[in-house]
């Protein structure tokens, strides 16, 4: 196993909180800044290491008992889309992409809130304004982007927060217009990350946590080749 090599810096744990995945149990983060003279290095190496990032924090679970939360990513070189994702892909031929810089706008708020009302009115983001979620988006020490899908009319469909690594993109947070559901937009951003990062010679997509026992994790693994983190390093997933 490759070993990963992480700067020497202060590490913090989070109180428990109700998990937002499993019932009955609670969740505890460790923590760490993203600071210091190349926060871009260190992001890389703590991604390597299972974390995901936060604005200008790098975080990990660290439940007690519980270690659901499974580092996944997709291998682009190798991908190769199932029928199903074939058609996600044709479903949403008509969309066009763009990359932006990291900048928070009324029109992406607006639709961030529709997306939260629609699928997670009971969740933790439910209640940030325009102030929290420009937070979430600009206050980053290291490289990221917004990607932007717009219909042919120009009308916003989705909006994907991803961070540029040294060997792939990482999708931090993605959201989407929720009466277009039947379209799978969420699969669609993820199908786009993987051709592009194909394009740019990257060999990984990041999509977070998977959780074996979670419906709403689940389709992660369906992006074939992914790789999962574990004590060993990082494996191929092949159940």
């Amino acid at each position: 196993m490759k070993r990963v090599e992480i700067p020497s810096r202060f590490f913090f744990s989070t109180p428990p909180a109700p998990c937002p995945y499993l019932d009955n149990k609670m969740e505890r983060k460790i923590v760490t800044l993203l600071a210091g003279e190349d926060p871009d290095h260190l992001h890389n190496a703590l991604s390597l290491a299972g974390f995901r990032r936060s604005q200008d924090l790098a975080y990990r679970p660290a439940c007690e008992g519980c270690n659901a939360c499974i580092p996944i990513r997709v291998q682009t070189r190798h991908f190769s889309a199932s029928r199903s994702q074939r058609r996600v892909w044709s479903k949403n031929r008509d969309l066009n992409a763009a990359e932006k810089p990291a900048y928070a706008t009324e029109e992406h708020f607006a639709l961030f809130q529709k997306y939260l009302k629609a699928r997670h009115s009971d969740g933790g983001m439910a209640d940030m304004d325009f102030g929290d979620y420009q937070a979430m988006v600009e206050d980053s020490p290291v490289r990221s982007q917004l990607v932007e899908f717009r219909r042919n009319d120009g009308s916003l469909y989705a909006v994907c927060l991803t961070d540029l690594m040294d060997d792939g993109l990482s999708l931090v947070y993605s959201y989407y217009d929720p009466v277009e559901e039947k379209r799978s937009p969420g699969s669609y951003i993820i199908l786009w990350h993987i051709l592009q990062a194909r394009y740019l010679a990257m060999p990984y997509v990041y999509l977070g946590y998977w959780i074996s026992e979670s419906q709403k994790m689940a389709y992660k693994k369906k992006f074939r080749p992914v790789e999962i983190l574990t004590k060993e390093g990082w494996q191929l997933l092949t159940s």
